[in-house]
């Protein structure tokens, strides 16, 4: 049986990417969920911080512990990514998805890769922008516009809503800007950049937590329950899911998540929360899954190739 690679991903690497977009998918879910019972920067805190936990007591069985962190510029790329694009879109979701259905939050995640086409152009100019990625990107753009435009506050009348819109597209831009800043990272085991930088992320939003909401007063189970799943898989076990993608398979291979999840995200809300969606938000989907795949279709059209 031949080992997987970017030109042959075999059976498993489907499976799992699959896998992957359904966990990522669900995350929104179960923070809406969480949030029945937590305040949102407890859930944040807490998400981090036991999957945290997870990655640090996996990742030296790896070989990749935070010994292997090479150097005090590595750690500092490893503190940025771990605040600027982990605690701080955790926090935003957070929030935001006590005003916003947990769709809208998962609809606005699929928005990262037209995000990061910008700053490539800015600080990665050698990966190249053509007119297809910018048609791609502009369509993006008007599905997010239409996300957050007239008649976005159709869905439920909350007065906060709007902002909660907002919060949840500043997350996707703070994924964005972490992609870019992981690419530009020296070199370093994924595993323990993952595991230092939800560390990082942890030693933030804890005292943070504790010091806006204390410690929570009772554990009811639901709310529990989809605070554990939150940190357990779409934030620990996805990371260790991920890297095996990744170095098996390549990072063209893993891309194609970004078109599973925002659709994993509006089927369970509707499917398993009932969720009332808005036709715009519909719309805005599909608009925003054509800008990904045109602003990827070379690189589709090479993987297609290859297999």
């Amino acid at each position: 049986m031949s080992q997987p690679s970017p030109q042959n991903p075999g059976l498993l690497n489907w499976i799992l990417l699959i896998s992957l977009g359904l966990i990522w998918g669900a995350a929104f879910l179960s923070v809406r969920v969480a949030l029945d019972g937590f305040g949102p920067v407890t859930v944040a805190a807490l998400r981090v911080s036991i999957a945290a936990l997870v990655l640090l007591s996996i990742a030296p069985l790896m070989g990749q512990g935070l010994r292997t962190i090479p150097s005090r510029r590595a750690w500092h790329f490893v503190a940025v990514v771990g605040v600027g694009a982990t605690a701080l879109p955790f926090l935003l979701l957070a929030w935001g998805q006590q005003f916003v259905a947990s769709a809208f939050a998962g609809v606005a995640m699929g928005a990262v890769p037209l995000l990061v086409l910008p700053l490539v152009y800015l600080f990665s100019p050698e990966e190249g922008i053509g007119p297809r990625r910018i048609i791609g990107m502009g369509l993006g753009f008007v599905g997010m516009a239409l996300l957050v435009g007239p008649g976005a506050m159709d869905s439920s009348g909350d007065p906060q809503e709007l902002w909660g819109r907002l919060a949840c597209l500043s997350a996707a831009g703070c994924y964005a800007i972490g992609s870019v800043t992981t690419r530009r990272a020296p070199a370093m085991p994924p595993l323990a950049f993952a595991a230092g930088g939800l560390l990082c992320a942890s030693l933030v939003l804890l005292p943070l937590a504790l010091l806006l909401e204390g410690l929570p007063e009772s554990w009811p189970l639901r709310p529990t329950l989809g605070l554990l799943y939150a940190a357990l898989l779409p934030t620990g076990l996805a990371a260790v899911i991920r890297v095996r993608i990744i170095t098996t398979a390549g990072s063209l291979f893993m891309s194609l998540v970004s078109y599973m999840v925002p659709v994993f995200s509006v089927v369970l809300g509707v499917s398993l929360l009932g969720e009332q969606l808005p036709p715009q938000l519909y719309i805005a989907l599909a608009i925003i899954l054509i800008g990904i795949l045109l602003s990827q279709m070379r690189n589709l059209k090479g993987l297609l190739r290859k297999n």
